[in-house]
């Protein structure tokens, strides 16, 4: 399993119920979350398989900002 963490501006939990149901889609998304808590917002993806690109646009697609972090 790879962990993909980004930093998004998803600020709050109504945010993230916003964005749950465009992540659950992916069956290749074995697990995500995102730290609200932290400053860049980081969402962690596990996945075997997807690119980062692929979580970025996702992501804009459903009208948030996210860049992949390196780690």
């Amino acid at each position: 399993m790879n962990v993909l963490i980004f930093s998004t501006n998803v600020a709050a939990q109504e945010q993230v119920n916003e964005v749950q149901p465009v992540l659950s889609a992916v069956s290749s998304i074995r697990d995500w979350n995102i730290d609200l808590e932290d400053c860049d917002k980081v969402l962690r993806v596990v996945s075997n398989d997807l690119s980062p690109r692929y979580i970025e646009t996702l992501m804009k697609n459903a009208g948030f900002n996210c860049t992949e972090l390196e780690y």
